[in-house]
């Protein structure tokens, strides 16, 4: 099972230069386990960057997924790794449920890079104007 982080998410809705790469560590719908703070990250930034009408779309696909609701095991479980390797608490979240569901979490987020479970992806630098 793996754990789609929302770095991946936005890198998949936009086909961004990681699209690729991406697209073959990207789990089939049943190993896909979606944190809910997750679902509220993407919608935010769907909504913002893309519309709704795309912001349904991505929501949608990720309620095929296994959605992870925020409980209190898992809550507490982001605290003690918020504390441990100073996370922000969705980060945390969003750890912790990687770990709770023996998943890896895939992310191109470089806070996450050294930490264990996690298979980590290194975005391009932006090219530079000509």
């Amino acid at each position: 099972m793996r754990v789609v982080d929302t770095s991946v998410w936005i890198e998949w809705v936009i086909g961004g230069a990681m699209y690729k790469k991406l697209l073959r560590e990207f789990p089939d719908r049943t190993q896909c386990v979606v944190p809910t703070i997750v679902q509220l990250e993407l919608a935010k930034w769907l909504n913002r960057e893309v519309g709704e009408d795309k912001s349904d779309q991505v929501i949608a696909y990720t309620q095929k997924c296994v959605v992870a609701p925020l409980d209190t095991r898992i809550a507490l479980r982001a605290a003690e790794l918020h504390r441990q390797h100073k996370l922000a608490t969705a980060d945390a979240i969003v750890y912790a449920t990687a770990l709770e569901y023996g998943a890896d979490l895939i992310t191109c987020d470089a806070h996450f890079e050294k930490l264990p479970s996690v298979v980590f992806f290194l975005k391009p630098a932006p090219a530079a104007p000509a």
